[in-house]
């Protein structure tokens, strides 16, 4: 759910970036300022979830690049920044409550931060195998 710890968007200007009000009125945040953003491969496999302010989606919607916000080091990161496992965003949409963002990626490498596939890969809680 998060980029290694040297990944930072420290050499972009993120915060520059502005939504446009037509889609920032839209939103719905919780107390933080931030929308969680699921995203999703483009045969619609959901490869990992991350959080947005306005800043990382107005830079991610400029610039077609997953740029979020990281919680735990309160700072941005564009996915990819350092591993090399980009997301080339070729679609945004927000949901009927608007408080959830779902983007559609073209994702390069693994999506999640150990490496795999997708951030969904290593603990499975109830499977086809269970299903009776």
């Amino acid at each position: 759910m998060t980029e290694d710890s040297t990944n930072s968007a420290s050499t972009t200007n993120v915060g520059d970036y502005e939504l446009s009000d037509d889609i920032a009125l839209q939103l719905k945040r919780n107390e933080a300022g931030l929308v969680p953003a699921i995203v999703q491969s483009e045969r619609g496999e959901v490869l990992m979830l991350a959080w947005m302010d306005d800043h990382a989606l107005a830079y991610t919607l400029a610039t077609r690049r997953g740029t979020y916000y990281s919680r735990s080091r309160q700072e941005y990161w564009i996915k990819g920044l350092t591993s090399g496992n980009t997301q080339e965003v070729v679609g945004a949409r927000l949901d009927c409550d608007g408080d959830t963002i779902l983007l559609t990626v073209r994702q390069r490498g693994g999506a999640c931060h150990t490496g795999d596939r997708t951030c969904f890969d290593a603990r499975t809680l109830l499977g086809e195998e269970d299903h009776g």
